[in-house]
């Protein structure tokens, strides 16, 4: 396959300017749609427990140390997007830059984990809308409910145009912001006047190994990636962004630092409120228990609510990045034409958010009817983690292929798309394999099968659908430039 200079490459290999609707959202907006994909208070309420206890209260440490791998794949992410700012993104450029085979399939990992992540917020809908209101009821018919007409309701803004969709995502996403913080700060100065209860800072908390050295820093590491993903949803609205080659990734890059403020002050000024054993006790609910334990049952709504904006507004970012991944994917026929249906008054992929959407309906009845399928469905949003972390691999390694020129040339992209995007490869890498050796066989199985079924889709884009997408010549930057 030939290897020419960007530059160099024309004719039918660029894709046609997209049906989506130009310069409709700015870099604010864009940022809070990839911090709400990370879903903040959902994220810090799954690990506040498991963070404490895994790094010992060496939380901020790890948060920030975190924080600069993703930093690095992000502003891979920038870098690449001045390159082609197209909402297929992770899918164009490795298919570009290294092979469509290998592109494919991560455009494939970027559907699944994204998918994946959805449906595991989308099977607490109902429970945190519920909250809210002081029920924990456990009854099938109001969990479906709740949850298929928020589901309904999300898929219609995201289908009536992303200005729209922008702009729900800033509104729930302030007042989340504001109940988090809030809340954060108010428990850190209980934990700083020694409050009847809490539990006391220590310089423990400020190591890397923790409270008596106890901590461990894999364990740390691995839920604190978690956490972070998502981020990556800034990229995939590029084409609707103003400055679409230059506000996305800049985007992508603010929003993984707001995450790393956001979730370094809410991890280390709540997990002290109340004691170890009381936060263990309570981890699946850990931030309602830990409101409580503040301000009683009113404030322990106030924080649901936070929780409840969180799940509904990473739902509505997981359908808007659903349809622009299958959109852009599908523009390039590796996925059926059809889903490049573009509507011709609101300029979004309507076709494959109507997919998503009725995807979304279907798993989420099924998941609370049958207790079996749930439990299957457990296993692979266990490992949602490994799905992003191995795209935003290929991304980096993207990066370096892309750049190599510039990397041999000049001493400042040899460290920014040369060095430090490997670096960050290797850690993520790192963290697949120490995934990979712990989890339980369903588990092992289930990314197996994503892979085969990946591996089977590219197979039938290419000969069935016989796509262009994978005669496509590679590209390479220039040296200069």
């Amino acid at each position: 396959m030939a290897d020419v200079p960007a530059t160099a490459v024309t004719g039918t290999a660029e894709v046609p300017q997209a049906g989506l609707e130009a310069d409709a959202i700015g870099p604010a907006q864009d940022t809070i749609i990839g911090m709400a994909n990370a879903a903040p208070a959902v994220s810090v309420g799954l690990t506040l427990a498991a963070l404490a206890a895994a790094a010992a209260y060496a939380v901020g440490p790890i948060i920030v140390l975190t924080a600069i791998p993703m930093l690095i794949i992000a502003n891979a992410y920038r870098r690449l997007n001045l390159w082609k700012a197209q909402c297929g993104a992770s899918f164009e450029w490795v298919g570009r830059a290294i092979d469509p085979y290998l592109g494919f399939m991560t455009g494939w990992l970027m559907i699944t984990g994204t998918l994946v992540g959805v449906v595991s917020g989308v099977v607490v809908l109902a429970p945190s809308v519920l909250a809210v209101f002081g029920s924990t009821s456990t009854s099938t018919a109001p969990n479906i409910l709740i949850s298929t007409a928020i589901l309904l309701v999300m898929v219609v803004i995201a289908i009536v145009g992303i200005r729209i969709t922008a702009r729900v995502q800033v509104g729930m996403g302030l007042i989340e912001y504001v109940i988090l913080i809030g809340f954060a700060i108010t428990g850190l100065v209980l934990v700083l006047s020694h409050h009847h209860g809490t539990f006391p800072i220590t310089k423990g908390w400020f190591t890397v190994s923790g409270i008596g050295g106890k901590g461990s820093l894999a364990a740390g590491f691995l839920i604190a990636v978690f956490m972070y993903t998502g981020w990556d949803a800034s990229i995939y609205v590029n084409e609707e962004t103003t400055r679409r080659t230059v506000n996305p990734g800049r985007a992508a890059v603010l929003a993984v630092l707001l995450l790393a403020i956001i979730f370094t002050i809410s991890e280390v000024g709540l997990q002290g409120v109340v004691s170890p054993a009381k936060l263990q006790a309570n981890s699946s609910s850990a931030l309602v228990y830990v409101a409580q334990a503040m301000g009683g049952g009113g404030w322990a709504k106030v924080m649901a609510l936070a929780l409840a904006l969180s799940v509904i507004a990473s739902t509505g970012v997981g359908i808007v990045a659903l349809g622009r991944m299958i959109y852009g994917m599908a523009r390039r026929r590796v996925l059926p034409p059809l889903l490049a249906a573009i509507h011709p008054r609101f300029s979004t992929p309507a076709v494959a958010t109507l997919i998503i959407g009725a995807i979304l309906v279907v798993v989420t009845w099924i998941y609370l009817l049958s207790t079996s399928v749930a439990n299957a469905f457990t296993q692979v949003i266990d490992v949602t983690g490994i799905l992003y972390a191995a795209f935003y691999v290929l991304t980096a390694f993207a990066t370096v292929t892309y750049f190599r020129r510039r990397i041999v040339s000049n001493a400042a992209d040899l460290v920014l798309v040369g060095i430090l995007p490997l670096a960050a490869a290797a850690f993520l890498i790192w963290l697949v394999v120490k995934s990979l050796l712990a989890a339980p066989a369903p588990q092992l199985w289930s990314v197996v099968g994503v892979v085969v079924v990946g591996i089977v889709l590219m197979f039938l884009a290419r000969f069935v659908l016989q796509s262009p997408f994978f005669g496509d010549a590679r590209e390479s930057a220039p040296r200069e430039g």
